[in-house]
């Protein structure tokens, strides 16, 4: 994956960050903001979505100094979010990518790869949702084999309602096939 430059206000925003943290912290992201920055997608969005912060320890004071309605969102209007309900594929830590290497001292930004954030929507599903996997599925693109099977392999045993998201994930995979049809 290329090297982007940090569009602002983000850059900022996690400049402060970084000049606030006194050791290695690593934000796992997930979302728009990853959506945006790394994919190009075409939609704003004013929160970094992060499922994990390591160390533990960081969680309480990066969410205290960063999160909706804090100081730096005050400055910045942007905001750090601890999405807490979602469902990401088991392993999905072994891919993780850096999304801005050598960027800060201290903070490390982790973007899950484009499959795993796909399929971290599957259960809400809603349409900006359905509108993010479409892009991924054009920008990436896309093998459908490969999201299947980790779906199937590390996501499914997790999930509360598996049928309704076997739907789900058919009628992506049918809605990528057909975009794809109409490209030939």
């Amino acid at each position: 994956m290329p090297s982007k430059s940090i569009p602002e206000p983000w850059r900022s925003f996690l400049s402060d960050i970084d000049a606030t943290v006194t050791e290695n912290v690593e934000l796992h992201c997930v979302g728009g903001f990853v959506l945006t920055v790394l994919y190009d997608a075409p939609r704003s969005t004013a929160d970094v979505d992060v499922i994990a912060i390591t160390p533990k320890t960081e969680i309480e004071p990066l969410m205290r100094l960063a999160e909706q309605g804090s100081e730096l969102h005050r400055k910045h209007k942007v905001y750090l979010q601890l999405v807490g309900v979602v469902t990401v594929p088991d392993t999905y830590e072994e891919r993780l990518t850096e999304i801005f290497p050598g960027a800060f001292n201290h903070l490390r930004l982790l973007a899950l790869d484009p499959y795993d954030i796909a399929l971290s929507k599957i259960e809400r599903n809603n349409q900006r949702d359905r509108d993010d996997v479409r892009h991924l599925a054009r920008t990436v693109p896309f093998d459908l084999i490969t999201l299947k099977e980790r779906y199937q392999n590390e996501l499914r045993p997790y999930l509360s309602n598996p049928d309704r998201e076997d739907l789900t994930l058919r009628l992506w995979m049918e809605a990528i096939e057909e975009e794809r049809a109409l490209k030939l």
